[in-house]
C-alpha cells in the first residue's frame, strides 16, 4: 500500500499530466498494476456469485483519506459511498437555477478479498477528455458517457466508471485522480434545509417513502431482484436505483430530475407513463457493461405542480420491479 501512496502522492493534490504523458506515466504505476492483477483474482466456486460482506467504518479509513475525508458507510455496513457535488458550477436548466449535480464513488468488499468501485464523474465539456484519459490511464473501466439534462448551462457530461481490485486504496486513488481532472471542489456537507415552497409531506405520501433533504429533496428506490456485475452481486447503494430530486420552483411547483432503472421489458411502459404525465424524457442508456439482468436508465426532467409530478413518477414506478426505499 505504501508504494501506491508514495509514488503517486503528487497527483492526489491535483498535479495532472495529460494525453500520452499521463498514460505512459501511470501504466507501470502500482495503481494500474493492482487493478490489472485483480482481473484474474476470481476465487470461489466457478460460476458462483459473490455477495458483498459486512464491513466496519474502520475498514474504510484509508479509502476516506484518499478521498479527502468524504464518504460514509451505509447503515447495513455493505457500501461505503462518497459524493462530490459540483458547487463550483452555477447550474441551470430551462431557466431553473440552483441545481446541484454530484460525482459519486461507491465501494463494496467481497469474500475473496476484492473490492468493487462503481461511480460517475460529472464533467464539463472542456473537462471530459481529461477525465477519459485519466480513467484509461488508471485502468478503470469507462462504462457510459451521457447527459442527464436537456438544455442546461454549463454543458455537463456524466461518465460512469467501474474498477475491481484487491487494493481498495488503489481504487480510491484512481477515483481521486479522475476528480482532479475536473474543477470539482473539496467535499462539504450538502444543504439539508427542506426546500421552501414544497409540500414534502404530500410528496412523501404519494411516493410512499420519506425523502431526504440534501441540495434538493431526494428519493432513491431499489429493485427487488438480485443484480450482479461479473461474478459480484451489486447492492443498491452502488447506484443501481431509481432516484428523483425535487427542487422548489415556488408556489407548490417543482423542477424534478432523476432516472428510472429498468429491464428491457419495462422501458416502453415507463416512457408512456412519464409522457402521459407531461414529464420529459432526456436519455435512455446503460450505466454498466456486464450487469445481469441487463439494466437501462431513463433520465427525466419536468417543471410543474410538485404533487402532480410525484403522482406521475409513482405511476411510472409501478411499471417497474421496485422494492423499498434504498
Amino acid at each position: 500500500m505504501k508504494p501506491v501512496r508514495s509514488t503517486l502522492q503528487t497527483s492526489r493534490r491535483g498535479l495532472l499530466l495529460t494525453g500520452g504523458a499521463l498514460a505512459s506515466a501511470l501504466t507501470d504505476a502500482p495503481v494500474a498494476q493492482a487493478l490489472t492483477r485483480a482481473r484474474d483474482a476470481r476465487g470461489g466456486v466457478p460460476g458462483a456469485l459473490q455477495h458483498p460482506v459486512v464491513t466496519r467504518p474502520a475498514d474504510w479509513l484509508a479509502v476516506a483519506e484518499e478521498l479527502d475525508g468524504a464518504g460514509q458507510l451505509g447503515a447495513d455496513g455493505i457500501v461505503y459511498r462518497a459524493t462530490f457535488p459540483r458547487y463550483d458550477l452555477n447550474l441551470s436548466s430551462y431557466g431553473v437555477g440552483g441545481l446541484v449535480e454530484a460525482s459519486y464513488a461507491a465501494f463494496a468488499r467481497y469474500p475473496d478479498g476484492r473490492t468493487m468501485l462503481m461511480g460517475d464523474v460529472v464533467a464539463t465539456e472542456s473537462e471530459l477528455q481529461r477525465v477519459t484519459d485519466t480513467v484509461q490511464a488508471h485502468e478503470l473501466e469507462q462504462t457510459a458517457i451521457h447527459k442527464h439534462l436537456l438544455a442546461h448551462r454549463p454543458t455537463l457530461w456524466w461518465t460512469h466508471i467501474r474498477g475491481v481490485s484487491t487494493d481498495p486504496v488503489a481504487l480510491a486513488f484512481a477515483m481521486r485522480a479522475c476528480l482532479n481532472a475536473t474543477a470539482t471542489p473539496a467535499p462539504r456537507e450538502p444543504d439539508r434545509t427542506p426546500p421552501a415552497g414544497l409540500d414534502t409531506a404530500a410528496i412523501d405520501t404519494v411516493l410512499g417513502a420519506k425523502g431526504v433533504s440534501a441540495d434538493g429533496y431526494r428519493f432513491s428506490f431499489a429493485r427487488k431482484e438480485t443484480i450482479s456485475d461479473g461474478d459480484c452481486v451489486v447492492p443498491p447503494g452502488m447506484g443501481v436505483t431509481t432516484s428523483f430530486t425535487f427542487y422548489s420552483a415556488g408556489h407548490g411547483r417543482a423542477a424534478v430530475s432523476g432516472d428510472f432503472v429498468m429491464t428491457a421489458g419495462e422501458v416502453q411502459r415507463v416512457i408512456k407513463a412519464l409522457r402521459h404525465g407531461g414529464i420529459k424524457v432526456v436519455e435512455l442508456h446503460n450505466h454498466a457493461l456486464s450487469d445481469n439482468p441487463r439494466l437501462f436508465y431513463l433520465h427525466l426532467w419536468a417543471v410543474g405542480h410538485a404533487v402532480s409530478l410525484a403522482r406521475t413518477l409513482r405511476t411510472a414506478g409501478a411499471a417497474t420491479n421496485l422494492a423499498a426505499t434504498a
